[in-house]
């Protein structure tokens, strides 16, 4: 199912971004999320620029096999038996087979994605030979799902409201019917917790070592936000982020947005903590970093921006930016380096 892309000299030529996306008993959310990184969906990438790996779990319910046979060449599917209750082997192997320069891992599933996300990560990596790129989270809703599901919003519920704005016709629209996820609550000018669409130069990956599999509690635990913090605060990468596109989380009952009762949910979160507490000697706490906004900004996203900017001056110096933010068109970069793409 790989696509054959070759070079002048007729050899194979390995894309510039590989994406790895975890599916786990999702198989309509995940139907969503790969219909999101299509060709046709992601503007202005061109299929043989990236590739994507769906590495699915072995559950009861799986990704449809005619779904999987009639995706594009640019995408490949593997399915694996696991024992372990965590994700982190799957994003593991995903990116050991994964053939790009630079790899983007997507360790939940169930994140519906903007059309410009393909674009921005490699944008990004052109700006700097060590970006780590990163996308900001949603939920769709009007509120967290953890929260939501207390008065009674579920999956039927969730693909209403996708529904309601005629997804995928627009992917931009996406934000009229989401708010932050909890891990990002602070908006784009705050430190935030972690992305679920996060991307790096496969050398950087190798640096950090992967995900870390001590993280072997239920959904991987905190090892998301492990790897987003231990990126962002790598020696020598530049933190970029594409604050015009977004990673929006469908209703699926996971293990920390309604799956379970709330008494249970906090008594698992005050594992997880325990266990970062474990592994790094410390409480988790954001990445401290000055990012290089870029990108465009639908007006969709203007009142996320309204929204930033009202969490930041609330939050008085403590949180002030070290330095100024910049957004930056990838058109107009491209005129600054006098044409270089």
């Amino acid at each position: 199912m790989m696509q054959t892309v070759r070079n002048a000299a007729g050899r194979l030529r390995p894309p510039k971004l590989s994406i790895v996306v975890v599916v786990y008993r999702m198989a309509l959310q995940a139907r969503n999320t790969i219909r999101s990184l299509l060709p046709d969906y992601q503007q202005g990438a061109h299929p043989g620029d990236y590739e994507v790996l769906i590495v699915e779990n072995r559950s009861r319910e799986l990704l449809d096999p005619g779904f999987v046979a009639g995706l594009p060449g640019n995408f490949r599917y593997l399915l694996r038996d696991e024992t372990a209750p965590t994700p982190v082997h799957a994003v593991n192997e995903g990116v050991r087979r994964a053939r790009g320069s630079n790899v983007c891992v997507m360790i939940d599933g169930a994140r519906l994605l903007t059309p410009g996300i393909v674009r921005g990560l490699l944008a990004g990596h052109r700006l700097h030979d060590s970006a780590i790129v990163a996308v900001p989270g949603y939920h769709i809703g009007s509120e967290l799902q953890q929260l939501a599901v207390a008065n009674g919003y579920d999956v039927e519920q969730d693909q209403q409201l996708l529904a309601s704005i005629d997804w995928p016709r627009d992917g931009y629209r996406l934000f009229d019917i989401a708010c932050f996820s909890g891990s990002c609550a602070g908006g784009f000018y705050l430190p935030i917790s972690e992305s679920n669409c996060l991307s790096m130069p496969r050398r950087v990956w190798e640096e950090l070592g992967g995900m870390d599999t001590r993280f072997d509690l239920r959904g991987g635990g905190m090892v998301n936000l492990d790897l987003y913090k231990r990126a962002c605060e790598h020696p020598g990468v530049q933190h970029v982020m594409l604050p015009g596109e977004g990673t929006f989380h469908q209703f699926h009952g996971g293990v920390t947005t309604g799956g379970e009762a709330p008494e249970a949910r906090e008594l698992f979160i005050d594992e997880i903590k325990a266990q970062y507490r474990r592994l790094r000697g410390r409480d988790y706490a954001s990445p401290r970093t000055s990012p290089l906004f870029l990108g465009e900004l639908s007006p969709n996203v203007h009142r996320f921006v309204q929204y930033s900017a009202n969490r930041l001056a609330g939050a008085g110096e403590q949180f002030a930016p070290r330095e100024a933010p910049v957004l930056l068109h990838d058109a107009a970069r491209r005129q600054q380096q006098g044409g270089a793409g």
